[in-house]
């Protein structure tokens, strides 16, 4: 926000010229040309009043630019018009359908335009608020349409292909969609910090806004259809987790199966080894047998001769 107070200040720009006592890192105003006003806030988000298009456009996404920590890409920019009416008569100011009516009596009266612009502060907010929503739920359209291939491959049961590496990538980055609308105060509170010790009609102004933009409904939806992006990549994962697990166990079972073969190898060789030596055992009885009865033989050859 420092930044954007020197970049307004060095465009010519007339920062607080109402004296609204806002903190830099609450909002920064600034009036420019023809009394338009500028309000910048740390989401990110500028809201301009009676301002041309062509100028907000420049001054948002060109002379702002470098004073944003991470500068949003092309498919993160969001616009959203609101029309309003100045109305002399009123002293409070009010939302009509999607009208802001600006009550400036007592700017009329005293010449002093506070009173105009905190509304102007308070509406702004909203706005500022229902911007950065809008981000976030292009992101999560984005998200969801990356990941709608995920419950078809589910469908098919194991053998879909599924990486690991995607899902822990779609799980960081619903992770990072969750944090950033759960995790900014301005978005999720009843009512932001800058409005704690401001006057009521503040805090009735920024809740009449976020009605009018169904700010509330958005959060809800937005939070549930991040609940139904979080069971799809816990399921992914699950599945993945019993896959992995059934092809270890199929892993070990074909291990199991060639060491039993690898011992029934072993144990023919040991039976053969067994068998080739009773056999040779055999053999060596059998020729001492052979050579026995041959002896005999010859000895009663020997005395049949010796009676003759």
């Amino acid at each position: 926000m420092d930044a954007v107070v020197d970049i307004l200040k060095n465009h010519g720009f007339d920062l607080d010229p109402d004296n609204t006592g806002f903190e830099l890192h609450e909002v920064v105003h600034a009036r420019g040309f023809n009394n338009g006003d500028i309000f910048v806030f740390p989401s990110g988000t500028v809201v301009t009043w009676g301002l041309p298009h062509d100028v907000i456009d420049t001054l948002a996404a060109k002379h702002l630019l470098p004073a944003a920590q991470t500068p949003y890409q092309a498919e993160d920019k969001e616009i959203e018009d609101l029309d309003f009416l100045v109305d002399p008569e009123q002293e409070e100011s009010s939302v009509s359908g999607s009208v802001v009516v600006l009550g400036t009596r007592r700017e009329v009266k005293t010449g002093d335009k506070l009173d105009t612009t905190l509304a102007k502060i308070a509406f702004s907010s909203g706005l500022a608020r229902s911007t950065k929503l809008a981000v976030l739920e292009s992101s999560l359209t984005r998200y969801l349409e990356s990941t709608r291939h995920i419950p078809d491959r589910l469908s098919q049961g194991l053998k879909a292909p599924l990486s690991r590496e995607l899902i822990l990538q779609k799980a960081g980055e619903l992770l990072n969609l969750r944090s950033q609308l759960n995790h900014y105060h301005d978005l999720t509170d009843a009512l932001p910090d800058i409005f704690w010790d401001s006057e009521e009609k503040l805090e009735t102004y920024y809740a009449k806004i976020g009605k009018a933009l169904d700010v509330g409904v958005r959060i809800k939806t937005l939070n549930d259809k991040m609940t139904y992006a979080q069971e799809v990549v816990n399921v992914a994962q699950g599945v993945l987790d019993i896959s992995e697990k059934m092809t270890s166990e199929a892993h070990s079972t074909r291990l199991e199966w060639i060491i039993i073969g690898l011992i029934a190898i072993e144990v023919v060789f040991e039976l053969r080894r067994v068998y080739m030596e009773r056999y040779d055992v055999f053999q060596e009885e059998l020729l001492t047998e052979l050579r026995g009865l041959r002896e005999e033989i010859k000895q009663l050859t020997a005395v049949a001769s010796t009676r003759k």
